[in-house]
């Protein structure tokens, strides 16, 4: 359904003349005009009446136009209401600077009112077309998350595999997933993967990666054998820029063992219910890649109330602070022995508060699964 109510123009002059004229022509058309004679005025309207258009006066008082539109711009309250300037200045690096600041247009004082009639139904229209692209896009990309979010198992539909997560998605497709397997009644697969980019491939490649999963994570292969058998197909079907690292977790509750397989991805950290955490640290090639990828395997014997941390990268490494998951890992040893008593639950978020505060954001996707023996 379109827009019923009249489309809002805010009109910003000092020149009360100015603001009489665009008002009366702009009205009879059937906008409705709001009017400012000052900047912080103007800004202060635009947030409380978000009008759909805004007509800003350059030469003003104390705060200029240039000053106004940067101040909007700023704030993403107000940075996609477009605006065009109103000015009597003739010199091109001023009309340039107006552009670079993020205005649409500009009309030349004096104007007649007709040219103003013009140029503010071209970018209503533009604004409309580009607002309906942007919600269409919008759309389908949170069809995407949520179908993506969908194919993410939750520790209640899982009982028996005893795991707590916590998953953060940057953008819309994200890179990071994660799956459970129940191969059988004692025996549980754990799957923790960052794919190569954030687009809307990357998607795909989960669902494809989870149909692998099922397909050959069962009691009649072992765990380095499914792993080989899905690089098989990934190889063929993944374009020549996409791969995984990844690794997978093979818990046997019968034998109480587990199975480690590393494809080029951060060490799992072990936290014994009794005795010093550590890294197991192991190197594997990536998944998807190479046809006759080698990929790392270590064996563990575990027992009940052991944990085990698996994560992506987005959790242990920071290009702004330069920090690899090599360090990064690391770095985060002395956290585990305060998760003991934690909740299996409420572990991974504890261990996120911990590691990035309340008030700081992780610079990437990130999976975290805490597993508990």
């Amino acid at each position: 359904m379109g827009k019923s109510q009249a489309y809002t123009i805010l009109a910003v002059d000092d020149n009360l003349m100015n603001l009489k004229l665009i008002e009366k022509s702009l009205s009879k058309e059937g906008y409705e005009v709001i009017i400012a004679d000052n900047g912080p005025e103007a800004r202060t309207m635009v947030v409380e009446r978000r009008p759909d258009l805004i007509l800003l006066d350059i030469e003003m008082p104390e705060e200029d136009g240039f000053e106004v539109i940067r101040k909007l711009k700023d704030n993403t309250a107000t940075s996609t209401v477009p605006v065009i300037f109103l000015t009597g200045i003739s010199e091109v690096d001023a009309k340039l600077k107006g552009f670079d600041l993020g205005a649409v247009d500009y009309i030349t004082k004096p104007f007649h009112p007709l040219e103003v009639l013009a140029r503010v139904r071209i970018h209503l229209k533009l604004s409309i077309a580009t607002n309906s692209l942007i919600q269409d896009q919008a759309g389908r990309l949170r069809q995407i998350t949520q179908a993506q979010a969908a194919m993410l198992p939750l520790p209640g539909e899982y009982p028996n595999a005893r795991f707590g997560v916590y998953y953060k998605s940057l953008e819309e497709a994200g890179g990071d997933f994660y799956d459970i397997l129940n191969i059988s009644e004692n025996i549980t697969g754990y799957f923790v993967a960052d794919s190569s980019g954030h687009d809307i491939e990357t998607s795909y490649i989960t669902a494809s990666v989870k149909a692998l999963l099922a397909q050959n994570c069962t009691p009649v292969y072992s765990p380095m054998e499914s792993m080989k058998m899905i690089n098989d197909v990934m190889v063929e079907i993944l374009p020549e820029s996409k791969y995984l690292t990844a690794t997978y977790l093979h818990l046997n509750r019968s034998t109480m063992t587990l199975t480690i397989i590393n494809a080029g991805h951060p060490p799992v950290a072990f936290l014994p219910l009794a005795g010093e955490p550590f890294l197991i640290k192991t190197e594997g090639d990536i998944l998807g890649m190479f046809s006759d990828a080698r990929f790392a395997s270590h064996r563990i014997r575990v027992k009940p109330g052991d944990r085990f941390f698996v994560y992506s990268d987005g959790l242990v490494e920071s290009a702004e602070k330069r920090v690899t998951w090599v360090s990064g890992a690391e770095s985060l040893v002395s956290l585990y022995p305060g998760l003991r008593g934690v909740p299996l639950d409420q572990a991974p978020k504890a261990l996120i508060r911990e590691l990035f505060g309340p008030d700081s954001l992780p610079e990437d996707d990130i999976v975290l699964l805490c597993i508990e023996v």
